[in-house]
């Protein structure tokens, strides 16, 4: 019993560093969560755009207030994400992409390129 080593009491979660593959699918789960979330949202901004011309000029009004904006930028980047990750988890599903390094890249690279792509979407559908 004394040979055996000491374990730790409790996790210190700071000192835990994840991968880059661990880290993007985490932030790929949250997507979806945020995602799914937005819903209620996007149902109420189609329901007030269908009500009347009124209605329809009060949810432009809506998406372009400063927290509109903010709302609508978390879910495109969501949405851009999630779907580079997804795009990136079938190719792996099929061996491709399953190497260490090649797999650190397009995780970077799916991690670092959704935030652009989704303030680039944002601003063209405002």
């Amino acid at each position: 019993m004394n040979n055996l080593k000491q374990r730790p009491v409790h996790l210190n979660l700071m000192k835990i560093r994840l991968p880059i593959g661990g880290i993007m699918s985490i932030i790929h789960r949250a997507t979806g969560i945020v995602m799914f979330l937005a819903v209620p949202w996007l149902i109420y901004l189609l329901d007030l755009s269908l009500i009347s011309e009124q209605g329809y000029q009060d949810a432009i009004s809506l998406l372009h207030s400063p927290i509109g904006v903010l709302m609508l930028f978390a879910l495109m980047w969501s949405l851009i994400h999630h779907l580079l990750a997804g795009i990136r988890y079938l190719l792996i599903d099929i061996d491709i992409g399953v190497e260490k390094l090649i797999a650190r890249k397009t995780a970077w690279l799916v991690t670092l390129l959704a935030p652009p792509l989704g303030l680039a979407l944002t601003w063209g559908l405002l």
